[in-house]
């Protein structure tokens, strides 16, 4: 199963650090990558073994929540899975394919989806009932509102040893695992089996047009770290364009440079 913390930084042919830009292509996954993003926060945070670690360990969680209420999130998993299974039993009938690597994703896919049936559609509802962390979800809509003054039983709970801490938090996010960790194999699976080229925009700017029929659900674009640009993408389910600014620092506008950009194109459907 895909590992749950960030990927280390990739190297360029020439040994420099590559930055990698995401742009997702459907609402699913925005949604996927949104969920990922707060997944690995929370789960950061709480290793860090500190109160202001838990502090932003409970944040990402009631992000994490929200993410999940407002979206039918627990489904959307469920249809992207059985559509990435049947993309991998094709694959059993094709020569030169590693059968033995193939049945370890198909393996992982069905734990995932039994885990999911399992967990139910209520899964969350005892974080959602908790009076504790909606306590801290309301006050954190005002700035400073989780000061110790405005939650004394979080400053409690807060004073608690490292590991208490760490242990209470992971039941709570052992309820959101299932779906968490469901959409974060279907995000390895998807960037795995991505199609990479290396292009080159003209002037700054480039044009991709997709295929109707075979449609793409993520992008994902490579540059060196040393080039000082990063792309700007816009755009609609037929085509969208691609736009790299030269970074300026933070009391400037970028702009877009004239120079022509290679970079290495990663499409995933």
């Amino acid at each position: 199963m895909a590992s749950q913390k960030p990927a280390p930084p990739t190297l360029d042919a020439a040994g420099g650090r590559t930055l990698l830009f995401e742009q997702p292509l459907n609402e699913r996954m925005r949604t996927f990558l949104r969920l990922d993003f707060l997944y690995n926060q929370a789960l950061y945070h709480n290793e860090t073994g500190s109160a202001w670690g838990s502090r932003a360990a409970v944040d990402s969680l009631i992000d994490i929540l929200a993410v999940v209420s407002r979206s039918d999130l627990r489904s959307d998993a469920l249809k992207e899975i059985e559509r990435q299974l049947h993309l991998l039993s094709e694959f059993q009938t094709r020569p030169g394919v590693d059968a033995q690597r193939l049945k370890t994703f198909i393996a992982n896919l069905a734990q995932l989806r039994a885990n999911l049936l399992n967990a139910g559609v209520a899964c969350q509802q005892p974080l959602r009932d908790s009076e504790f962390l909606n306590a801290v979800k309301h006050r954190s809509a005002i700035p400073g509102g989780t000061c110790e003054f405005d939650l004394p039983d979080y400053l409690y709970w807060l004073s608690q040893p490292n590991e208490a801490r760490k242990q209470t938090f992971n039941q709570w996010l052992a309820l959101l695992r299932p779906v968490c960790d469901a959409v974060a194999e279907l995000l390895w699976l998807t960037r795995q089996f991505g199609r990479s080229r290396q292009e080159c925009a003209g002037g700054g700017t480039f044009t991709i047009t997709f295929d109707r029929d075979n449609p793409l659900q993520l992008l994902r674009i490579a540059l060196p770290a040393s080039s000082g640009l990063y792309p700007e993408v816009s755009g609609s389910h037929h085509r969208c364009s691609v736009r790299f600014l030269t970074w300026k620092g933070l009391s400037e506008h970028a702009t877009q440079t004239t120079e022509d950009v290679p970079f290495l194109l990663t499409t995933c459907a």
